[in-house]
């Protein structure tokens, strides 16, 4: 069995290698700062009509909007990481070297992504954040006990997110070309994470069904306990959910890669 060891070189070897997109990385900053920018004055115009949407202020509504740009890429939302890496290693049949490997497909994977998820949590999540600060009134956690709650919550939106970026991937398996489902991919975690609209300003039975859906672990879930919107046994609740998710997804992650790998043929010989 892999020792955590391992796994730990293969995180830090992930976070070097993205800290060497230093150009991307700043103009990363910048754009996510920009929208920042822009949604914080289209959400301050909607609760100026309706100041307590969703529970929310207006202070809350900002916050928010930063929270969903420092998490942006850090969840990997749009995809990326290193399970587009592997959708393109099975398409071009690498895949096969990494099925040789001692070592778990799926935790190697997991790994790399974790060591991606720290570098984008500390420059493209931080630098925006500060951007909102200065230029905004935003919310920080109340208290110790919200911000290692932030913390942990932040760590299980990033597994999550990657369970079911890997899921989407595994079907290049299958399909070869693993595109139209990343965009699809994409597309369900804008909408149901929050993204586009905190999802505590949905209607009724639509809002109960977005917030027990995976896609609210990699946003709504972190921003609500940053916000002190989740205390006491809400915010246990928030973080168990969570867990729940990840558990399920990595769970099903295992059994689509033993069903893909129980007889391969890799493309290109």
């Amino acid at each position: 069995m892999p020792s955590p060891a391992l796994h730990l070189a293969v995180a830090t070897r992930a976070f070097r290698r993205y800290s060497t997109y230093t150009g991307a990385t700043l103009a990363g900053i910048f754009t996510n700062s920009v929208f920042g920018i822009i949604y914080s004055y289209a959400y301050l115009a909607l609760w100026s009509q309706r100041p307590d949407a969703g529970g929310y202020d207006a202070t809350d509504a900002v916050t928010y909007v930063w929270i969903g740009q420092a998490l942006l890429m850090t969840v990997a939302l749009w995809g990326g990481g290193t399970t587009d890496d592997l959708a393109d290693r099975i398409r071009s049949g690498d895949v096969a070297v990494d099925l040789y490997r001692p070592v778990n497909l799926l935790g190697w994977y997991l790994a790399g992504d974790l060591g991606r998820a720290a570098y984008h949590l500390l420059t493209r999540g931080l630098a925006p954040t500060v951007v909102g600060w200065i230029l905004f009134d935003i919310r920080w956690p109340g208290s110790v006990v919200a911000s290692l709650g932030v913390l942990v919550s932040i760590l299980l939106a990033v597994v999550v997110s990657f369970a079911m970026r890997f899921l989407f991937a595994s079907t290049a398996f299958w399909l070869l070309d693993a595109q139209g489902p990343r965009v699809l991919s994409g597309v369900l975690a804008l909408f149901w994470s929050g993204m586009v609209l905190p999802l505590v300003i949905f209607p009724g039975a639509l809002k109960a069904v977005a917030l027990a859906l995976p896609w609210a672990s990699y946003l709504q879930t972190p921003a609500d306990i940053w916000l002190g919107h989740r205390t006491g046994w809400a915010l246990v609740g928030g973080l168990g959910l969570q867990v729940f998710w990840a558990v399920v997804l990595l769970g099903c992650c295992q059994l689509v890669l033993s069903a893909a790998t129980r007889k391969v043929v890799v493309q290109g010989g």
